[in-house]
C-alpha cells in the first residue's frame, strides 16, 4: 500500500492543539478569515509587493529556459513596433503628393499615390502579423512558465510537513497554488506584450518626432511633465481606495458563503435579522469603497485626454506657422499630429500595465513563499527488512507542537504484535498526538519509537506507512463511485477482494439498496449518503489497506448503535493479528482492548484491562461513571 493509500483520511487531519475529538472549525466570521480567506477571491492578492526588485529577477531566472523564445519576441516586436511607427510617414508622404497635385496644374499623381499607399498598407499588415506572432509567442511562454510553477508547488506540497499545513489557513494556502497562480499568469499575459509594445512605441515615436521636427518635438514634450505627475497621483489615491474595496469584496463574500453554508442555523436561531443587518453594513462599506476607486481610477481617462489636446493644439498652432514658413510641409504635420495623439497613449498603458504588473508580482512573491517553506527532513535510503510483524514501542519520548509548550514528556510504553492499545483521555490529552507520531506526520523532539526494534526516524515515509491502516473521526471520500473509493485502499485490489472487503464491514448491505449499487457515484458534496454510510467505506478501505497496524481515531463514532455492534464485530476481525491503536471516547467501543492507556496532560497516568482499571478506582473509573453512571443518577 502506498503512502497516499495507507494514510486514509490524512487530509482530514487535526490542527496541532490536539482537539482530535471535538475540533472547532475556522470562524468564517472573523475579520481576519474574512478579509485574508477572500481577497484571493477577489482575484486580488492581499498585499502589495514587498520586494519588488528580487521577485522580478527571480522570475527573470525561472523565464532563462526559454531565453531563445525571449529573443524572438523582442525581435518581433522591435519589428512589429517600427513598422507601426513609420506607417505616419509614410501616410504623410501621400498627404503630401495630394497637396502638391491640388495646388499644381499637374494634379493628382494617383500612381504615386497608389504606390505610396500600398507602402503604408505593406507597414500596418507587416505590424499587425509580428505583434500577432508576439502575442502568440507569449502565450507560451506564460503557459509554460504556470505549468513549471504549478509542477513546483505540487511537488512542493507533498514535500511539506504536516506541521506546516496545520500552522497555515487552508483556505490561504489553497489561494497561493489556485487564485495567485492564475493572477500571476493574467498579469503577465497583459503586461508582457503590452508594456513592451508600449515601450518600443515610445521610444519610436518619439525619435521619427525629432525626426520630422526638433522644434515641435519639444512643444510636444511640455505636457509629458503634467502627464506623468497626474496619474502617479491618480494612481497614488487609488491605491489606498482599491484595497479597501478588495477588502470589503472579501468580507462580503465570506460574509454570503457562511449564511448560505450555515443557513439551516441561521434560520433555526432566528438570527435572519442579524445576518442582514452584518450584511447591511458591510455592503456599505464597500460601496463607499468603490466609489471611490472607481471614481478615482476614471479621473486617469480624462486626463489625459485633456493634456493630448492642450498638446494637440500646441503642435497644430505650432506646425501651422512652421508651415506657413515653409520649414516643414502639410504631409510633415499631418504624420507628426498622428504621432503626438498616439504619444500620450503608451503614457497611459504603461502606467495602467505597472499596476497590474505589480499585483503580479505580489501573488507571485505569496507563491515564493509558499515554495521556500521548510520542507520535511530527508528520508534515510530504504534497506531490505523483512514483513513487520507489529512491535511499537515508545522509549521516552519527547514532543511539543511549539518550542515552549511540552505536550508529550518522557513517554514509554511497547504494543506487541496483535495487542489492542485502547487510548482513552479528555481532549488536549496527547491522544491523537501519539498516533501522528508513528505515522512519522511530525518528529519527535527526544526520544525514539521502534517498528520491529528499528527506529522509524530510519525507515523511509512512504515504506513506514504502507504498513499502517488509519481510520480518522472525519471521513474523507472523493468524487467517485463506491467501488473506487473502497479500492483506494489498494488500487491493484480485485473486484472479489473489494466484495470481501465490502461485506466485512457491512457497506454491502446498504450498497444493495441504492439504485446504481456499487456504481453510485459519490457527488462533491458527499451528501447523497449518510454520515454513517461514509464511515463505514472509509473502514472498508481500510480492511482492503490490509496493514500490519492499524489505528482507528473515534472510527465509530458517525455510526448508530447497531451498526456499531457490527463495526465492532468487523474490528475484532480485523484487529486479530495485528497491533491496533484505537482512540476512542465512547469507553463501550474498548471494553475488550488487551490494555488502555488513560492518558492526561501528555503523559500515561493509568493504563492495564477494563477490570483492572475499574478496580483500581483512578482516573478511568471516573471516566467510565461519567458516561455510564452519571447520565442514569441524573435522569433518576
Amino acid at each position: 500500500m502506498t503512502e497516499t493509500q495507507s494514510t486514509v483520511n490524512e487530509t482530514a487531519q487535526d490542527p496541532p492543539v490536539d482537539t482530535e475529538e471535538e475540533t472547532e472549525t475556522t470562524n468564517l466570521a472573523s475579520p481576519e478569515t474574512r478579509v485574508a480567506g477572500r481577497w484571493m477571491a477577489a482575484g486580488m492578492p492581499a498585499e502589495r509587493s514587498k520586494n519588488f526588485r528580487s521577485s522580478v529577477a527571480r522570475l527573470g531566472r525561472l523565464l532563462r529556459p526559454q531565453r531563445a523564445v525571449l529573443v524572438v519576441i523582442a525581435l518581433a516586436a522591435i519589428g512589429g513596433a517600427l513598422l507601426n511607427v513609420l506607417g505616419p510617414r509614410v501616410l504623410g508622404r501621400a498627404t503630401d503628393v495630394i497637396v502638391r497635385g491640388v495646388i499644381t496644374p499637374a494634379g493628382i499623381d494617383f500612381g504615386r499615390l497608389h504606390h505610396v499607399l500600398f507602402e503604408a498598407m505593406l507597414l500596418y499588415g507587416g505590424s499587425f502579423v509580428l505583434t500577432l506572432g508576439t502575442a502568440y509567442l507569449i502565450a507560451g511562454v506564460v503557459q509554460r512558465l504556470m505549468f513549471r510553477l504549478r509542477s513546483m508547488a505540487e511537488d512542493k506540497l507533498n514535500r511539506l510537513p504536516l506541521s506546516y499545513v496545520d500552522q497555515q489557513q487552508r483556505g490561504d494556502l489553497l489561494s497561493r497554488v489556485t487564485n495567485d497562480l492564475d493572477n500571476v499568469a493574467q498579469s503577465l499575459q497583459q503586461t508582457m506584450s503590452q508594456m513592451l509594445t508600449s515601450v518600443l512605441l515610445l521610444i519610436g515615436v518619439t525619435i521619427m518626432m525629432f525626426t520630422i521636427s526638433p522644434l515641435l518635438a519639444l512643444v510636444a514634450m511640455t505636457t509629458v511633465p503634467a502627464s506623468i505627475y497626474g496619474m502617479r497621483s491618480i494612481a497614488k489615491r487609488a491605491r489606498p481606495r482599491y484595497m479597501a474595496q478588495w477588502g470589503s469584496t472579501g468580507a462580503l463574500n465570506a460574509q454570503i458563503e457562511e449564511t448560505f453554508t450555515g443557513h439551516a442555523i441561521v434560520k433555526s436561531f432566528g438570527r435572519q435579522h442579524e445576518v442582514e443587518g452584518r450584511f447591511r453594513t458591510t455592503n456599505d462599506e464597500l460601496y463607499e469603497s468603490s466609489f471611490g476607486a472607481q471614481f478615482m481610477s476614471s479621473l486617469m481617462q480624462p486626463m489625459t485626454m485633456f493634456l493630448g489636446n492642450v498638446q494637440y493644439a500646441l503642435v497644430a498652432v505650432v506646425g501651422g506657422l512652421r508651415v506657413a514658413s515653409g520649414a516643414i510641409t502639410v504631409g510633415e504635420v499631418q504624420a507628426f499630429i498622428q504621432y503626438s495623439r498616439s504619444f500620450s497613449m503608451p503614457l497611459t498603458q504603461l502606467a495602467s500595465m505597472m499596476n497590474v504588473f505589480q499585483s503580479g508580482i505580489a501573488s507571485l512573491e505569496r507563491v515564493f513563499e509558499f515554495l521556500d517553506a521548510e520542507e520535511q527532513s530527508a528520508d534515510s535510503p530504504a534497506s531490505p527488512a523483512p514483513p513487520p510483524r507489529g512491535r511499537v514501542e515508545f522509549r521516552d519520548i519527547t514532543f511539543s507542537y511549539a518550542p515552549d509548550t511540552t505536550l508529550i514528556e518522557g513517554l514509554s510504553l511497547v504494543a506487541e504484535p496483535g495487542q489492542t492499545i485502547a487510548i482513552v483521555g479528555p481532549t488536549g490529552a496527547g491522544k491523537t498526538t501519539l498516533v501522528n507520531l508513528i505515522m512519522r506526520f511530525y518528529e519527535l523532539d527526544g526520544g525514539s519509537i521502534t517498528l520491529d526494534g528499528r527506529d522509524i526516524a530510519s525507515i523511509p515515509r512512504a515504506e513506514l506507512r504502507s504498513h499502517i491502516g488509519m481510520v480518522l473521526q472525519d471521513t474523507w471520500l472523493f468524487g467517485g463511485t463506491i467501488r473506487d473509493n473502497i479500492a483506494y485502499g489498494n488500487p491493484d485490489a480485485s473486484e472479489e477482494e473489494i466484495m470481501a472487503a465490502a461485506r466485512a464491514t457491512y457497506v454491502d448491505r446498504f450498497v444493495h439498496s441504492l439504485p446504481d449499487g456499487y456504481d453510485t457515484v459519490i457527488n462533491e458534496e458527499g451528501d447523497n449518503i449518510s454520515a454513517g454510510q461514509k464511515q463505514l467505506m472509509t473502514i472498508a478501505r481500510a480492511f482492503l489497506a490490509d496493514p500490519s497496524i492499524l489505528i482507528l481515531d473515534e472510527a465509530t463514532s458517525s455510526v448508530d448503535t447497531r451498526t456499531e455492534v457490527q463495526i465492532q464485530e468487523a474490528m475484532n476481525a480485523l484487529r486479530a493479528q495485528r497491533t491496533s491503536f484505537v482512540i476512542a471516547h465512547r469507553l463501550s467501543t474498548i471494553r475488550g482492548a488487551d490494555t488502555i492507556l488513560v492518558m492526561e496532560n501528555g503523559r500515561i497516568v493509568e493504563q492495564g484491562s477494563h477490570n483492572e482499571l475499574l478496580s483500581r478506582d483512578g482516573p478511568y473509573y471516573r471516566l467510565y461513571n461519567s458516561q455510564f453512571v452519571a447520565p442514569v443518577t441524573d435522569v433518576a
